[in-house]
């Protein structure tokens, strides 16, 4: 097993968790002089929004509107961090 680098997530309320990546794959998605820490914040955010739309855009009797109006914060969120939509960096429209 290859060497991890440990990172601990903290949500609003102070409860936590721990994620163990390789730092070499940290390096092959790294984009400049970028900290781990962000790569780590780009991977869950791009993470919450392929999956939010899977679940919106694919799902067999559609979902509530709460949830539709969740997922176009995240595209939002993602166009806001990344400076492309959801849409153009998976090349997938509805």
């Amino acid at each position: 097993m290859t060497d991890t680098k440990t990172f601990t997530v903290e949500g609003p309320d102070g409860e936590t968790d721990s994620v163990d990546v390789p730092p070499v794959m940290l390096e092959l998605m790294r984009d400049g002089d970028e900290p781990d820490a962000e790569i780590l914040a780009d991977i869950v955010l791009q993470a919450f929004a392929q999956q939010a739309h899977a679940r919106v855009h694919h799902a067999e009797g559609g979902v509530a509107n709460e949830i539709e109006d969740a997922n176009e914060t995240l595209e939002e969120l993602f166009e806001d961090r990344f400076g492309i939509s959801l849409a153009d960096a998976m090349g997938h429209q509805h």
